[in-house]
């Protein structure tokens, strides 16, 4: 059976494609949603370039989400489904907002909200209801993306792709409750 980081992964790659250097996209060189910055920080070498970025192999791109999106959400510990709603949208917006958002949908406030994903965070979103907490999430990332504003130029993508996180958690949670029955 395929980890549950590779499963998440996959979706994301599916999402974010090869190469592209949109130069309307701030994030500038990007291959496989890896930017340029993000392999300078995970290199440690800040001499890297946008031609680096176009030669990335699956296997570098697979240990840098690890290591700066999956290893620092704590998604492994989250529960099916919301696993790759914290991931992905980390991945797309990053991953102190993602946390932040998370902690929101659970009903956190004020300094609760620190975007960290600690022992309170996993307790509070093992006791959620999966499927409502999902949703709670795709409807704040939707709300998060809409206020950007780049909006006009990336809007209907980002929307699209929260959506079909929303599908691909939502078949992940409903999996999950099947094989427990």
């Amino acid at each position: 059976m395929a980890d549950i980081f590779d499963i998440c992964l996959a979706f994301t790659l599916r999402e974010e494609g090869g190469y592209v250097d949109d130069p309307a996209d701030p994030g500038g060189a990007t291959n496989m949603g890896i930017t340029l910055a993000t392999y300078r920080e995970w290199s440690d070498d800040p001499d890297l370039g946008a031609f680096q970025v176009k030669d990335l192999t699956l296997k570098t791109a697979r240990a840098i989400y690890r290591a700066l999106y999956w290893n620092p959400l704590r998604a492994e510990a989250l529960p099916p489904g919301v696993d790759l709603s914290v991931f992905d949208m980390g991945v797309n917006a990053g991953i102190w907002r993602s946390a932040r958002l998370l902690q929101r949908a659970l009903g956190f406030t004020g300094e609760e909200v620190d975007g960290a994903i600690g022992p309170e965070t996993l307790v509070a979103a093992d006791r959620f209801d999966p499927r409502t907490l999902v949703n709670n999430l795709a409807d704040r990332q939707a709300a998060y993306y809409r206020s950007l504003a780049t909006f006009p130029t990336f809007g209907a993508g980002w929307l699209r792709r929260t959506e079909a996180r929303r599908d691909a958690a939502l078949a992940m949670v409903q999996s999950e409750t099947t094989v427990a029955a």
